[in-house]
Formats: structure tokens, C-alpha cells, sequence
């Protein structure tokens, strides 16, 4: 084996660990995306993790967040514009890493 076969396999375990990683925040911003959204309509306790479970699951229809800025935009109606759910997902998004970090450092 050769130091660029070293490497490369270096590089193939660091995309992937790197992609499991963003999959995983993705996932818990979905959550706590949720879990926000679910306050907004009222919903408490078991009803509100029904509905972050429901956030998560929706992120998985199509590749990107938009299907879940679209969901969350549509269950909320006129609750939050645009902006405010847009700055939630950033925020959300930063919490759930550094969350994945403390966790895993």
C-alpha cells in the first residue's frame, strides 16, 4: 500500500464521516424546528414530538431544506413570516452542531 492509497482512503472516511455528521444535524435542526413550530400551534407534550417527528420525516421527501421551510411555512400560516422561520432554521442548524459536537468531543 502506497501513501496515497493512505490518503485517499484518509479522504473517503473523512467525506463520510463529514456527511453522516451534517445528515445528523440536519436531522436534530429538524427537531428543534419542530418542536418550535409546535408551540406556535399550540400543540405541548407527546403531540409536539409527533409533530418534530413529522418535520424530520418531511426533510427526507426530496434533497435540500426547502421542503421543510415549505412545510413548516404551510402548517404556520400567517403564525411566522418568511424571514423568522428562515432565521430559526439557521439557528437551529448552528444549536444542532454544536450540540453533535460537545457530544461526540
Amino acid at each position: 500500500m502506497t501513501t496515497f492509497d493512505d490518503r485517499e482512503r484518509a479522504f473517503e472516511a473523512k467525506f463520510a464521516h463529514d456527511a453522516e455528521m451534517q445528515f445528523k444535524a440536519e436531522a436534530r435542526r429538524d427537531r428543534l424546528l419542530g418542536l418550535w413550530a409546535a408551540g406556535l400551534l399550540g400543540k405541548t407534550g407527546p403531540e409536539a414530538e409527533a409533530y418534530a417527528q413529522e418535520i424530520i420525516r418531511a426533510d427526507l421527501r426530496s434533497a435540500g431544506e426547502e421542503d421543510v421551510f415549505q412545510k413548516i411555512r404551510d402548517d404556520l400560516g400567517g403564525r411566522a413570516d418568511d424571514a423568522a422561520i428562515r432565521g430559526r432554521m439557521q439557528a437551529f442548524l448552528s444549536e444542532a452542531k454544536v450540540q453533535i459536537m460537545n457530544e461526540v468531543g
